[in-house]
């Protein structure tokens, strides 16, 4: 399958062309909002989408999100030359909490009343089923939740899909809008996420000095097709494993994420000398730059560039992988590999800043809690 559409709503703003803006531009989607910390009376780095989108589609930026990401990658595949007349078309869901800000104000400010047709806007069934009527697509449609790495595994499962002939055309939808002061309190205590200092010099993956991640949101759209004049890039294949190691913690023999990457490149019929670019999952925390450090020795004997894109469009959480795999297939089709700048020392394959891009494939490596590990290879169309 193809990527032939994209739409983007993140902390760039309503639109693919604010993300590849940003990432260009070299500047960080986060910017310091009021209201966190333990007594929410602290400013924190957060990558949060603005305020936006149709009101039609929620009062909450969800399910507005969802819709606008949606329209735009149909209608940006449609512009490539994608027809939907007489195709299957189905939906895949990637998001891990949903409308975290809408299930708080249920309980905390409406006391758990509402008029059921406002309550029913927050179940995970409703922004999908949303999205199915008003396209009038009639394949299937579902939610996938994979942590981190839920977007890559959305990707994979409409691959799935597509090779045991349920659908000619999938829609892969991911989402999350979870960088409240409720969910970045913990991620701090964790040690994972950074809050109180700017992503550049929190979140240096493959670097000297780096902290942790800074907390974003995002909802990715993407079209894949076989039926597009001008599409993105290609998907070769991918893999899943899991770690059954711990809830939050990288398993340090690493077995479990190698092997994804390895069974990816089986499954993409590639060898790692093929392999141009690792898209790295590069958080920033020591257990992930020790995790794909080592992955990349193993693995590719660290011959391929690196890109590493959270510095600046930060750790959108479930959508992390979708919107990187949407940057790559972005850079592929405007020949420029999205980087973040180098900070302080650093891996000597790491890319500095936006680079010109070579027709070869790339493995994009996603690590999620709970041990999920997921890898998609991307090629140019």
């Amino acid at each position: 399958m193809s990527i032939a559409g994209i739409g983007v709503v993140s902390g760039y703003g309503w639109g693919r062309e604010f993300l590849w803006q940003g990432l260009m531009g070299g500047k960080p989607a986060a910017r310091l909002y009021p209201g966190y910390g333990p007594g929410r009376d602290q400013q924190a780095w957060v990558g949060r989408i603005p305020d936006g989108g149709d009101p039609a589609y929620g009062s909450g930026v969800f399910g507005r999100a969802v819709q606008a990401a949606a329209a735009e990658a149909i209608a940006d595949a449609q512009a490539r030359g994608w027809r939907r007349d007489g195709r299957t078309v189905g939906l895949v869901h990637a998001f891990t909490l949903g409308d975290v800000a809408d299930w708080r104000d249920f309980y905390l400010v409406d006391d758990g009343h509402r008029r059921t047709r406002d309550y029913l806007r927050m179940l995970p069934s409703t922004p999908i089923s949303v999205v199915m009527q008003e396209f009038g697509f009639h394949g299937p449609a579902m939610n996938v939740s994979a942590a981190c790495s839920s977007g890559n595994v959305g990707v994979l499962t409409a691959k799935m899909w597509r090779d045991a002939g349920l659908v000619d055309d999938v829609l892969c939808v991911t989402t999350d809008v979870s960088a409240t002061p409720e969910m970045l309190e913990h991620f701090v205590g964790m040690g994972a996420a950074v809050a109180d200092v700017d992503p550049f010099t929190a979140c240096r993956p493959f670097q000297e000095g780096t902290l942790g991640f800074t907390m974003a949101e995002a909802s990715v759209a993407m079209l894949l097709t076989d039926a597009a004049e001008l599409p993105y890039a290609r998907v070769l294949g991918g893999a899943m494993t899991n770690d059954a190691f711990h809830v939050v913690s990288v398993d340090p023999v690493h077995a479990q994420i190698i092997a994804c990457a390895e069974r990816a490149l089986s499954n993409a019929g590639l060898a790692a000398a093929d392999v141009a670019y690792v898209n790295a999952h590069g958080t920033g925390t020591r257990q992930c730059d020790a995790a794909e450090r080592d992955l990349l020795t193993t693995v590719f004997d660290d011959r391929p560039a690196i890109t590493a894109l959270k510095p600046l469009a930060g750790h959108c959480q479930g959508a992390s992988a979708a919107i990187e795999v949407a940057a790559i297939a972005l850079s592929y089709d405007r020949g420029i590999a999205a980087s973040a700048p180098i900070m302080a020392p650093a891996h000597p394959r790491l890319l500095d800043g936006p680079t010109p891009m070579s027709d070869s494939p790339t493995l994009k490596l996603s690590m999620g809690m709970g041990g999920n590990n997921a890898a998609v290879v991307l090629a140019p169309a």
